[in-house]
């Protein structure tokens, strides 16, 4: 079966149904049937996503993608200074 990337706002959008349907007493296993995850994933969205609003979610998702990008430039710049600092000392 082919993986399906979900959006962040479709994510907050299935949360919000599955809120829905639990209410109206439907079993967790038939929500997550309609919404076509696993019980797996549902929690896992609920713990990233709950309680946000698609807005937040967008946003959220935006700067987990900024944060990595700076890790690695942060790790490029490491990896410099200690190749400059091997060369300093002559050891190459």
């Amino acid at each position: 079966m082919k993986r399906r990337h979900h959006t962040p706002e479709q994510i907050v959008r299935k949360l919000r149904e599955a809120d829905r349907m639990l209410g109206e007493g439907t079993a967790l296993v038939e929500v997550c049937k309609h919404l076509e995850v696993t019980e797996q994933t549902y929690y896992r969205w609920r713990n990233q996503y709950g309680g946000m609003k698609a807005d937040d979610a967008k946003r959220l998702k935006e700067l987990e993608k900024e944060n990595a990008r700076l890790k690695r430039i942060v790790a490029d710049q490491a990896l410099d200074i200690d190749m400059l600092k091997e060369l300093n000392r002559g050891n190459f």
